[in-house]
């Protein structure tokens, strides 16, 4: 039903063949089509209708009544100014209010600021000399970035010890000419390969013999983990991308990786038995076998060349 909007009605089924008079007192013209003021209740002519012409004694009572059942009071929204209305033009030297129904704001998504119509050209607020909003410090994104390479440089020298050790404990052999019995160091490795085996967390649905078992840690330098460390095992066939969704979900690592940004925010996997960072790409069960560790890092690039030749 559509709202009425004048304070009178024209009369139709209570109106006698040959009308009504006007109840003005110096009126009472007869009217075959008459109207009933929704204030008073009176019946009136056409020259006499509104609430003003018949000075109606209860006007503006179907208004307020009207309002009421709206739910609302009735007042005119106040003009924007600088005392209701906070939103101006960013332009330093501007003052035009923006977001009226007058002036809408013009966004500019370099700066990530809002303009009037005459400053939304980047040009016209100088946006190139502006610091975007929201947008991280310079010197923050230069320190993580720094403890990331400083990080990753200590990794790639303990890869490089650990490579020398698991080299001669490997030449280590009991027995002349190396036939005999494994030393006490390689039984000990496969022991702990065995517990890792044990313990390790991961899908279950996962074949045995396509599991790579990994020990898998966050590191302390460039990132923070609820829990530093864990033991998983994952599909061979799965990517490195995919492997560091589920690891840093494990370890509770902030994962910036696949909403954008920078390479300063980005995590990346470190393959400490290779020596180098992994490729997204990269299918996990090619660069690591069982019992490897890799290092979640942040702030450390796209990527690196090998420092150790394999």
């Amino acid at each position: 039903m559509a709202e009425q909007q004048q304070s009178y009605t024209a009369m139709k089924g209570d109106v006698e063949a040959i009308g009504a008079h006007c109840q003005l007192e110096y009126c009472h013209v007869l009217d075959f089509l008459p109207f009933k003021c929704q204030s008073c209740g009176g019946t009136f002519c056409l020259d006499h209708r509104t609430e003003t012409a018949h000075k109606c004694p209860k006007e503006g009572e179907w208004a307020r009544r009207r309002n009421a059942q709206n739910g609302t009071t009735g007042a005119l929204p106040s003009k924007p100014s600088l005392y209701n209305h906070d939103q101006q033009c960013a332009e330093v030297t501007c003052k035009t209010l923006i977001n009226t129904s007058r002036m809408p704001a013009s966004h500019c998504t370099t700066c990530n600021r809002l303009y009037c119509l005459k400053h939304r050209m980047q040009e016209d607020h100088d946006c190139k000399n502006l610091k975007p909003l929201g947008a991280r410090p310079t010197n923050i994104l230069q320190q993580q970035r720094e403890r990331g390479m400083t990080a990753l440089a200590k990794l790639k020298q303990w890869s490089a010890n650990k490579r020398e050790e698991d080299a001669k404990r490997k030449e280590k052999k009991a027995g002349l000419f190396g036939l005999g019995k494994k030393t006490s160091a390689a039984a000990e490795t496969q022991a702990q390969l065995n517990l890792l085996k044990r313990t390790a967390k991961g899908d279950a649905s996962i074949p045995q013999e396509k599991r790579v078992y990994l020990y898998v840690e966050a590191s302390a330098d460039t990132t923070k983990a609820k829990y530093p460390t864990g033991k998983f095992f994952y599909n061979k066939e799965w990517t490195v991308g995919r492997v560091l969704d589920m690891a840093a979900k494990a370890l509770q690592v902030e994962n910036v990786n696949n909403r954008g940004g920078g390479e300063e925010e980005k995590l990346r996997v470190f393959h400490v038995e290779g020596g180098r960072l992994l490729k997204f790409s990269e299918k996990i069960g090619e660069p690591c076998a069982n019992g490897n560790m890799i290092v979640l890092l942040r702030g450390v690039g796209s990527g690196e060349p090998d420092l150790i030749d394999l």
